[in-house]
């Protein structure tokens, strides 16, 4: 009987194992349903939203838009052919990789200026924060957070990385897990084994 209930012990704990590692980051789809376009208040998507490191932000859009990380001051006066990193495939993914403030724009003239900007203040793995918010950092390079401290920019150059996925399936900022099928099953799969064959 003791043999069964180790085997058990084993069995919950390697299921939680294969299980805690994939809700780690969590995807936001920028803008909902909208996605990444003209007109949109980005401000108030964020609004609420906490984003930590290991989270990404998915950007969904049709031809003639890009999304460019840019500095504080870029994103400010929306201005273009600056930025650290750029993509315009229609499916941009961006890792969030370091805690502080990312700023992004559509790098398209004109588009900046009508909506398409977007800043995230992201927190350290693991640290509790307030939500994030969008507001327009001062000229210093330094913006308030809704917490009332102020958080430094992420300099230039900074480790961001985008991602372009290769299939339509896109995290949604609502599910708070996203579990991968085959860690779920190969789990249940091994620790039904253990249980019935040790």
């Amino acid at each position: 009987m003791a043999s069964f209930h180790s085997k058990s012990v084993f069995c919950v704990i390697l299921v939680v194992l294969c299980t805690v590692v994939p809700i780690l980051g969590k995807g936001h789809t920028v803008g909902g349903s909208s996605g990444w376009a003209i007109g949109m208040d980005y401000s108030t998507w964020t609004s609420g939203k906490t984003f930590s490191v290991g989270d990404s932000l998915v950007f969904n859009y049709g031809g003639g838009h890009t999304v460019d990380e840019v500095s504080a001051s870029d994103y400010s006066t929306c201005t273009t052919g600056n930025a650290i990193t750029s993509d315009s495939s229609g499916a941009t993914t961006v890792a969030l990789k370091t805690a502080g403030t990312h700023y992004f724009i559509c790098g398209v003239p004109g588009h900046c200026g009508g909506g398409m900007k977007l800043a995230v203040t992201v927190a350290a793995a693991g640290s509790s924060t307030k939500p994030s918010s969008s507001e327009t950092p001062s000229s210093g390079g330094t913006t308030t957070s809704p917490a009332g401290g102020t958080t430094t920019t992420s300099p230039a150059g900074g480790t961001t990385t985008v991602y372009k996925p290769s299939s339509s399936s896109t995290p949604d900022s609502s599910s708070g897990i996203n579990i991968s099928p085959f860690v779920a099953i190969a789990g249940a799969y091994v620790a039904l084994s253990v249980m019935l064959f040790t």
